[in-house]
């Protein structure tokens, strides 16, 4: 009897395991409000409310970075660097961190992009309000980022917003 109770029960929690495994994840288990997350695919639609027959208010890129307000099953309310708000599919989201560059007051002023973390350093590139890029490091007050374009450089990370 010993013998087969023991083969049986190892059995019954590779199974439940199993069953876990495959239950739904709601979006509220995943993603915590005043957490960062980013747009994890080419073009995502931002909503008014958590669901597909809600209108949608914006299309957002990838990378894009957003602050989660909250949750309602799969949909994450979320808010982007301008303080608009609106509902994402939860499956289109990712934790890869991003920043975009904040809204400029002169249109026509633009960040910029240098060698290393400190404004001493060479200039490699500038970048227009709402370029978004990947956050490859921090270091006092900056912040390390490429472009999609492969531009890689440092930014003063109060010029940008995000993670």
């Amino acid at each position: 009897m010993k013998g087969r109770s023991r083969g049986v029960f190892p059995i019954f929690f590779v199974f439940l395991a199993a069953l876990v495994a495959a239950a739904p994840v709601s979006a509220k288990t995943v993603f915590k409000s005043g957490s960062m997350v980013s747009v994890a695919r080419a073009r995502v639609n931002m909503r008014s409310g958590p669901g597909k027959q809600y209108r949608v208010r914006w299309q957002l890129g990838r990378g894009v970075p957003l602050l989660v307000r909250g949750t309602r099953g799969n949909w994450v309310k979320v808010r982007d660097f301008e303080k608009d708000e609106g509902w994402i599919y939860g499956k289109l989201l990712g934790r890869k961190p991003h920043l975009i560059v904040k809204k400029i007051k002169n249109a026509k002023q633009r960040i910029d992009i240098r060698k290393g973390p400190g404004s001493g350093y060479e200039l490699v590139g500038q970048a227009d309000s709402g370029t978004v890029f990947q956050t490859l490091a921090r270091k006092e007050g900056w912040a390390k980022v490429r472009h999609q374009s492969g531009l890689t450089g440092w930014v003063q990370r109060g010029q940008v917003w995000g993670w």
